[in-house]
This record gives structure tokens, C-alpha cells and sequence, in this order.
């Protein structure tokens, strides 16, 4: 049967797509994880409280969720609650992750598929316009904001280390506090700018190839409120295909309301609800939103229900969900940065305890959930439940809208090459997290 492999680029990771055709019509269409991490193995045996400073290891893009979802699994089995600083701390360090991840995904892995360009570094070039350099510039400034905001929140940009159980190690002085709002008050008209011109070139893109992509109804899972998303996570919360929240549950329920199979094409997994296709991330939290809860994202949010509804489901919706999450994450960060951030009690102490532990964090790409089962102070099991693995389905249903609409009895439009790639940067997964 032939086969067609799509090699991807401008993802976490290294991944491939395989298309089986037979005669014109399209058999199967695969997206592969390619690698196998194997953390969980890694950190049998390791004393549980290293946890929060070997986790961050998994990615280094992720290393922020990873960081504190290990934090909230030891304090959930520790029965330790962190004090209000502690909680505003962290949540100002998921943040600066929105906001570093989403400038990334946005800008710079799909930016190139609205302009028809391979990267946009390549703008920057002596022989392109001056427009173009300052285009790839500022995208630079804005994601420059959100690894700043980790190493101010987390005590340093890649793998941070300032939450630790029962809090974090201290509060943020005045004078940083008052630098780092400046930085970001500074980058939001940009990052705003930025996100106008990435709206206009995907409506654009739409014209050009008639299509969103995979418009499909389908399920949403996330971990943050209606309002106001806090990025720490509550309850999983699961939306049906018609806008409604069926379930909410808590981390340690997953398995009584999603379905994981494992695949033999890829070493990553694949989770369902009831059967149903799942979908994280940025346009499942912008759907389960009744509001963002700071001026200029509630602009944006207004403006994508009016254009196009609630739950908005056509594909590459994902990346102008992004786009207000992007927003939102710098007007937040800027309120939290104006209160008093230092001065008060940062952590409590606790007292060791074996059992199984589960912590819950909204990361970019969906709820993260760690489950440890520790015995005599040491990591017996480790489970690691990515929010990539929500997606597969999802990814691989939409792959294949894109090759039944590229390949027929005649021939292969080679459009399909560059369709391929959109599906999957839509859904910004995170190959090094997903394959444990």
C-alpha cells in the first residue's frame, strides 16, 4: 500500500506523519512520535522531594508546568495548603510560560505558514525590507517578556526551581517587580500589533486556500475557570460538542472519564472521552471561556465569538486562541506585578508522607497531570499524563480531512505538504513530553 511521509519542523520534538493511500483514496493517516523519553522510569527510586528540580528535565520549553505540577503532586500527599503570596508567585511563573509558549507558537512556528516563508528569521536577512527585520525583531521582545517573567517568577528562565512544597523560596522585591511590569507594560501594544497583523494574514491564508481546516464538531478538556483563567489548575473540566460542560473532576479521576489506548505506530498515546474526540489547549480554554478578565483580551474574545461563535471548532482557530491567551497572560501579569509581591510568609512547612500523589496544572497545551505512588519517601511509580496525548485523535482526525481533500484518483496536490504541517503546528504539540 503506498505511503506518504511528512517529516514536521517547527514543533516541540521530533514527529512524522504517514499517509496510506490506495487508489486515490485515503486509507489511514498517522501522526508519529518518533522518540522514546522513558521519565518514568528514569526517577524510580528517587527520593520524591527531588522531584520538582529533575521533572523540569522533561522539556526544556515545558520545564515551567512540569515544575510545578510536581510541586502540587508532593503538597497534594503532603496535605500542605502554600500561603496567598506563594499562590500569586506561581501563578505569575505559568504566566510568563502563556506568554514565552504562545509568542513561540504564534510567531514563529506558524507565522511562516501565513506568509508563505520558512521561518521568520529569514525576514531579518540583509536583503529583505526594513519592515521585515523589525517584524522578526519584535516578535523576539514579546517571547523575550514571557522568559524574563520565568526568571523573575521561577528564579531562572529554563528548569526553575523557586516553587518547592509548601510554597515558593521567596517573594519578588519591589524594584524587580517594578522592572519586570515595565518590561511587559511595554511589550503589550506590540505583542497586540502583532497579534492584528497574524489575524489579518490568517483570513488571508483562509481566502487563499478555502479552508480553516477540520471544522468537525468535538470535545474540549481543560483545567482553568470560566473566568479569569488561573493557569495553577483546578478541576478537569470536559465540554461537549455543543458548547456544554458535561464533567468536572479532579486530577485523581481521570481514568473514571477518559479512555488512554496505546498505538504500535507511535510512542505516544492517545486519550478519548466516551469514545469522543478530544481536544486541548488554546481553543479549548478560549471556548470554556465566559470571559478573560482584563480589557484588551476581552476585546479579542468578543471579537472571535462574534465572528466565529461558541465553541468555535474550525481548526486553525487554535493559533487566534493563542493570540488572546497571549494577551490576556501580559494584562494579568501586569496586575499581579503591581501588588505588594514581598513581606509576607512565602512557604509552610510540611511533614513527609507516603501515598499516591496527584498534582493538576494548566500548561500551554492542555491539563498536566503527575501521579506519583511513593513508598518509604521514594518514587515506587511515576505517571506523566500530557496534554498532548488529549490531542492525537484530534490531530490524526484532521490530518486526514486535509489528505481527503489533497489526494484523489488523478494525483496528490503537494499543497497537502504544506496542509500537513498547519494541522499539527495548530495543535503546538509537545513530542518530548508525550513519550514516557
Amino acid at each position: 500500500m503506498p505511503a506518504l511521509t511528512f517529516p514536521l519542523s517547527r514543533i516541540e520534538g521530533h514527529a512524522q506523519v504517514v499517509i496510506e493511500v490506495q487508489g486515490g483514496e485515503v486509507i489511514s493517516a498517522h501522526f508519529q512520535a518518533m522518540e522514546f523519553r522513558g521519565f518514568r522510569h528514569f526517577v524510580q527510586g528517587v527520593p520524591a522531594e527531588q522531584m520538582p528540580v529533575i521533572v523540569p528535565r522533561i522539556c526544556g520549553v515545558c520545564s515551567t508546568a512540569h515544575h510545578v505540577a510536581a510541586v502540587k503532586a508532593l503538597e497534594d500527599v503532603f496535605e500542605v495548603t502554600p500561603p496567598p503570596l506563594a499562590l500569586k508567585i506561581r501563578e505569575l511563573l505559568l504566566l510568563g510560560q502563556i506568554i514565552q509558549n504562545q509568542a513561540t507558537s504564534l510567531f514563529i512556528f506558524t507565522m511562516p505558514d501565513r506568509l508563505g516563508i520558512a521561518s521568520i528569521f529569514s525576514l531579518a536577512g540583509e536583503d529583505v525590507s526594513e519592515e521585515g527585520a523589525l517584524l522578526a525583531t519584535r516578535v523576539l521582545r514579546v517571547r523575550k517578556a514571557g522568559t524574563d517573567l520565568i526568571a523573575t517568577a521561577g528564579g531562572q528562565f529554563i528548569h526553575p526551581i523557586k516553587a518547592v512544597v509548601g510554597g515558593v523560596t521567596s517573594g519578588i522585591a519591589p524594584e524587580t517587580a517594578a522592572a519586570m511590569r515595565d518590561e511587559v507594560e511595554a511589550v503589550l501594544p506590540i505583542a497586540c500589533d502583532l497579534f492584528d497583523y497574524y489575524w489579518e494574514e490568517s483570513l488571508a491564508l483562509r481566502e487563499r486556500i478555502g479552508t480553516w481546516g477540520d471544522d468537525a464538531p468535538a470535545c474540549y478538556i481543560a483545567a482553568v475557570t470560566d473566568s479569569r483563567p488561573n493557569y495553577t489548575g483546578g478541576n478537569i473540566r470536559v465540554m461537549d460538542t455543543d458548547g456544554a460542560v458535561r464533567d468536572a473532576f479532579p486530577a485523581r479521576d481521570f481514568r473514571s472519564y477518559l479512555d488512554y489506548e496505546e498505538t504500535d505506530y507511535s510512542y505516544a498515546g492517545q486519550t478519548s472521552y466516551g469514545g469522543e474526540v478530544l481536544r486541548a489547549n488554546s481553543l479549548a480554554r478560549v471556548n470554556m471561556a465566559h470571559q478573560m478578565g482584563t480589557p484588551r483580551a476581552d476585546e479579542y474574545l468578543a471579537r472571535f465569538r462574534m465572528a466565529f461563535g461558541q465553541p468555535a471548532h474550525a481548526l486553525l482557530l487554535f493559533d487566534l486562541a493563542r493570540g488572546i491567551e497571549l494577551v490576556y497572560a501580559l494584562e494579568r501579569a501586569m496586575e499581579i506585578l503591581a501588588e505588594p509581591l514581598a513581606g509576607e510568609d512565602t512557604d509552610v512547612g510540611y511533614t513527609p508522607r507516603d501515598g499516591d500523589a496527584y498534582g493538576l496544572v494548566e500548561a500551554p497545551r492542555g491539563p498536566l497531570i503527575h501521579h506519583y505512588v511513593i513508598e518509604g519517601g521514594l518514587i515506587a511509580e511515576a505517571e506523566f499524563i500530557i496534554p498532548t496525548v488529549h490531542n492525537v485523535r484530534a490531530i490524526e482526525r484532521a490530518l486526514r480531512v486535509a489528505a481527503e481533500r489533497y489526494i484523489t484518483t488523478e494525483k496528490v496536490d503537494m499543497e497537502l505538504e504544506h496542509a500537513v504541517g498547519r494541522v499539527v503546528r495548530a495543535f503546538d504539540p509537545c513530542i518530548a513530553c508525550a513519550t514516557h
